[in-house]
């Protein structure tokens, strides 16, 4: 695929930011088309909208085609950047391209109330009318980005990231709002969370902080944020813990800088939630990083 010697046609493009994510919309009306450049490794995802059907469609990831073949309109695909992958249109086609780093999910589902959020499913061909949908009220945009409608665009872009961390990552939004925690309750359970987690945190004072009942609070907590304030809690530290294995200091004063009781406390945590224990996630990033 990269051993092409005859001259190929360039796709067009027409970008706009917003904020850190990257749009593009990619088209061409030919049939001999170059490929896209190869993706650099980076900490982000590509996220791909089929605008139209296309007749001859190949991933590579690497030295391996992992997908080829027709591709249907409002086709998706998701594509986790730390992995080396490259796109090959064959054919006419149109396509909304999303460059979207981790950090910006990250942000958002920790604000959505999942600090433990872990990223979004890699898809390489998917049916999608939603992201179809987001896509397509974007096009305007793109057809004179410098005009674009910034606060439309903006919204338009926080959809996006809600229906992708939903639905591919598992972030919680709920639906009926009856029952749930007011605004200002839980920015401000959220926020007091966060500044003591480190201590031991009781359910009375965040019932007090919100001005209710804790039997109501419980169920209104976890009507909003889709898990129990102490498992919110959990997620959190062990976060925090898994940020701070990246560095030298050692487990046990990680365990207490994160506010769990002791070692073993947190390595029951950390195992629940991430699947290894503390010591193995950092013999696995310290591997991955040489």
């Amino acid at each position: 695929m990269e051993h092409q010697k005859m001259a190929r046609k360039v796709p067009a493009i027409s970008s706009l930011v917003v904020g850190e994510i990257v749009i593009s919309r990619v088209w061409s009306d030919g049939h001999d088309i170059a490929p896209l450049p190869r993706s650099r490794r980076e900490e982000a995802f590509f996220v791909s909208v089929q605008l139209r059907k296309q007749d001859n469609f190949q991933l590579w990831r690497g030295r391996e085609r992992v997908s080829c073949g027709s591709r249907d309109e409002a086709t998706l695909a998701i594509l986790d950047l730390t992995e080396s992958w490259q796109i090959h249109y064959g054919s006419a086609f149109e396509a909304l391209h999303f460059h979207i780093p981790f950090d910006a999910l990250r942000r958002f589902a920790n604000d959505a109330g999942h600090p433990l959020f872990m990223g979004i499913d890699n898809h390489h061909s998917h049916h999608d009318p939603v992201m179809f949908a987001l896509a397509q009220a974007l096009l305007p945009a793109l057809e004179n980005p410098q005009e674009a409608n910034v606060l439309f665009v903006e919204r338009i872009g926080l959809a996006v990231l809600a229906h992708l961390s939903q639905t591919y990552g598992g972030v919680y939004f709920p639906v009926d709002k009856k029952g749930t925690l007011a605004p200002w309750q839980e920015r401000r359970v959220s926020e007091y969370l966060t500044e003591h987690f480190q201590e031991p945190v009781a359910v009375a004072d965040l019932a007090q902080i919100c001005a209710l009942s804790q039997s109501y609070f419980i169920k209104a907590f976890k009507e909003s944020f889709g898990r129990t304030p102490y498992r919110w809690l959990s997620e959190y530290r062990v976060a925090r813990a898994r940020d701070l294995l990246k560095s030298d200091i050692s487990i046990a004063e990680i365990a207490i800088e994160c506010g769990f009781s002791d070692q073993s406390h947190m390595t029951r945590s950390f195992r629940e939630l991430v699947g290894v224990a503390p010591g193995q996630f950092r013999r696995q990033n310290r591997n991955d990083g040489n």
